[in-house]
């Protein structure tokens, strides 16, 4: 696989400040589902608290992608649903813990109405894209 490519401002678009607008990579892709600021026993982390909730599910999508024989630098696409827009400065900031400015990936924010419980301020999925073999191959 070679590094995957950003393009922040294709020509004819407005540039964007937190994600890029086109990531292009070779490799297998991981797909990890949409992950929620609960801890490994279950619990809710931050009740009401956007930039802890970010965190914890920082913390899940980096070890669900270690699982996967992957990690941050190999995402080329975050898709955000939040109960309220007012959280992303919290997200951006758990992010940027993981992710450096000059390698976000494409992005899609959503406000949703609700998710699996009210508790719950916002869901993440990751798609990323890793050296190696074929399905299965870790």
């Amino acid at each position: 696989m070679t590094e995957p490519v950003r393009i922040a401002a294709p020509a004819g678009v407005a540039p964007a400040a937190q994600y890029s607008h086109v990531v292009t990579a070779t490799g297998r892709l991981v797909a990890v589902s949409g992950q929620l600021a609960l801890d490994e026993d279950g619990r809710l982390i931050g009740p009401g608290d956007p930039a802890a909730q970010a965190r914890q599910v920082f913390e899940n999508l980096s070890r669900c992608l270690a699982a996967a024989g992957a990690g941050f630098e190999h995402v080329v696409k975050l898709t955000y649903f939040v109960t309220d827009m007012a959280h992303m400065p919290a997200i951006r900031a758990a992010r940027t813990a993981h992710i450096p400015d000059d390698r976000l990936p494409a992005s899609s924010a959503i406000q949703v109405a609700g998710l699996v419980s009210p508790d719950f301020l916002m869901e993440i999925e990751a798609l990323a894209v890793v050296p190696g073999g074929g399905p299965g191959a870790v």
